[in-house]
C-alpha cells in the first residue's frame, strides 16, 4: 500500500462506521522523532511525522532544517531504527504565509509557494494548506472566507507544479495528499487560560469546503481536489499553561453527522495534547481521524529529564562538582533569549519562572537544542551511565519506567528512560487510532 493510499484509506474506512484513524506527531525534538521511528520499527506500523512551517522552510525556520534537511534527516533515521520503506510519512503542517503575514500579501504568499514547493521536491507528501491569516495591505478586519479558499488554491497549485516537476525526474513519486482549513484559535495554541474555544460549526464546514473545492476547480486542480483527504476543525479541545479542556462529545454531535454529506473527507483535530485516552478514541469515533500532538511529548521529555536529574543528584550527593545542573540552565538560556515564551507566559516573575518548568504550553521545547542544554543534557546522560540505576530510585522518580524495568521490556538506561516517558505518550495516541488495539 503506498503512502497516500494509507491516508486515503481512513477515510474510507470512517466513512463505512470504523474509528480509525492515524496520530500526526509535530515536534522537531530529537528524541521525540526517535521515540516515534523506534515505536514504528517495533510495532511494524505507519506513522506520521509533520513540521510546521515556523520550524522548517526555506530559510531554516527556528529548527535551522530546509524541507530538503528535514527529509534527509528522519530518512536517517529510518534507516538507522531498521523501518522498511514508507513506515514514516512526512507532513508539512500550516504551510502557508503565516511566518511572513508581517509582509505585504504578495511577497508573503510568494515565500509560501516556494516553501510548499519545497516541500513537494522534498517528498514530504502530507500538505496542510493553511492560508486564513491576515497579510500585510489586507486591513484589520479577518479576510474573506472567499478570499482564504482562494489563497489555499494557488498554494496547492504550487504543490502540484512541483510534483509534476519532481515526477519527470521520479516516475514514482507519491502525490502530495492534501488537508485544508485551520484551528480556533490561530496557531501557536492559546495565551491565556480565558481563551473562549469556538467550536467549528456544520456552516463553518460546509463553507470551507464549498469554498475551497470551487477555488481548485478555477484553478484547473480537480485532481488535487481528489487528494484533499481531512478539513482542520475545532472540536472543542485546546490546553493552556495549567487548563485543559476536555473534549465534549455532545458539542460536536452535529459536525459528526455533518461529515457524512462530505465522502470521503474526515477531520483533522490540533492541540489534542493532554486529553484523557478515553476522549482522544471519542474524538477518532466522532471523525477526527487525524490527531496531532506535539507539546506533550516534549512535556514528558521534560518530566523524564527533571526525574533523571532527581536521580542524579541522589547518586552523587556531596559531588556537586559534577552535577548536570540541566534544570537550572535550561531556564538560564529561556531567560537569556525570552522569544519563544513571554508572550504565552503571564503574570508577575515569580509565576513566570514556575510556568517556564511546568507549564503544559511547554514552551523549554524550543530550547531543549540550544548548546548550553546540550552539553548539561550529555554530562547527565553521562552520570547516570556510570553505574546501574537503582531500581528503588526509578521506582521513586519514574514509576511507570520502574514497572516496565521489572517486567524485563525496557533497559534501565538514562536515554532508553527518556525514549519511554515519550513513547508513553504516543502508546495512548497509538490506542486511540488503531482499533486492532482495543480491549
Amino acid at each position: 500500500m503506498h503512502i497516500p493510499d494509507v491516508l486515503a484509506d481512513i477515510g474510507k474506512r470512517q466513512h463505512k462506521g470504523e474509528t480509525v484513524g492515524i496520530f500526526s506527531v509535530c515536534s522537531s525534538n530529537d528524541y521525540v522523532l526517535k521515540a516515534t521511528v523506534q515505536l514504528a520499527k517495533n510495532n511494524d506500523q505507519v506513522v506520521l511525522i509533520e513540521a510546521t512551517s515556523n520550524q522548517v522552510n526555506q530559510y531554516g525556520g527556528y529548527t535551522g532544517m530546509t524541507p530538503s534537511d528535514f527529509g534527509s534527516y528522519l530518512g536517517e533515521l529510518e534507516k538507522a531504527h531498521g523501518c522498511r520503506p514508507g513506515q514514516v510519512i512526512l507532513g508539512g503542517d500550516h504551510l502557508g504565509p503565516n511566518p511572513w503575514r508581517h509582509e505585504p500579501a504578495e511577497t508573503a504568499m510568494g515565500k509560501a509557494k516556494q516553501m510548499v514547493t519545497d516541500y513537494t521536491r522534498a517528498g514530504i507528501v502530507k500538505l496542510h494548506l493553511d492560508a486564513s491569516m491576515n497579510l500585510g495591505g489586507d486591513g484589520k478586519a479577518p479576510i474573506s472566507p472567499r478570499l482564504i479558499a482562494q489563497r489555499t488554491a494557488e498554494l496547492a497549485r504550487a504543490a502540484e507544479e512541483a510534483f509534476n516537476e519532481l515526477r519527470e525526474e521520479t516516475p514514482d513519486a507519491l502525490a502530495p495528499t492534501y488537508v485544508i482549513g485551520t484551528e480556533v484559535p490561530i496557531p501557536g495554541g492559546t495565551q491565556g487560560e480565558d481563551d473562549v474555544l469556538q467550536v467549528t460549526t456544520p456552516a463553518d464546514l460546509e463553507e470551507t469546503v464549498t469554498l475551497t473545492k470551487e477555488a481548485f476547480n478555477e484553478q484547473g486542480l480537480e485532481p488535487a481536489w481528489a487528494r484533499v483527504m481531512a478539513v482542520v476543525v475545532q472540536p472543542g479541545v485546546e490546553f493552556g499553561s495549567h487548563s485543559i479542556h476536555e473534549y465534549d462529545p455532545t458539542k460536536f454531535e452535529m459536525m459528526r453527522q455533518s461529515l457524512k454529506r462530505f465522502y470521503p473527507l474526515v477531520f483533522e483535530g490540533h492541540s489534542t495534547d493532554y486529553q484523557r485516552p478515553e476522549k482522544l478514541k471519542e474524538l477518532v469515533r466522532d471523525g477526527v481521524a487525524v490527531l496531532k500532538v506535539g507539546p506533550e511529548l516534549t512535556f514528558a521529555l521534560r518530566e523524564g529529564v527533571f526525574a533523571l536529574e532527581a536521580m542524579e543528584r541522589e547518586l552523587f550527593s556531596g559531588k556537586e562538582n559534577i552535577w548536570s545542573g540541566v534544570s537550572k540552565i535550561l531556564d538560564r538560556v529561556m531567560v537569556e533569549n525570552p522569544v519563544h515564551w513571554q508572550p504565552y507566559y503571564l503574570g508577575d516573575r515569580q509565576n513566570q519562572a514556575f510556568d517556564r518548568r511546568f507549564s503544559f504550553s511547554d514552551r523549554c521545547r524550543y530550547y531543549w537544542g540550544e548548546p548550553k542544554v546540550q552539553k548539561a543534557m550529555k554530562q547527565l546522560l553521562s552520570n547516570l551511565s556510570r553505574n546501574r540505576l537503582p531500581l528503588s530510585l526509578l521506582s521513586q522518580y519514574l514509576p511507570l519506567q520502574y514497572g516496565r524495568v521489572r517486567e524485563g521490556v525496557l533497559a534501565p538506561e538514562p536515554e532508553a528512560l527518556l525514549l519511554d516517558c515519550v513513547t508513553e505518550v504516543l502508546r495512548k495516541y497509538n490506542w486511540a487510532v488503531n482499533p486492532a488495539l482495543e480491549g
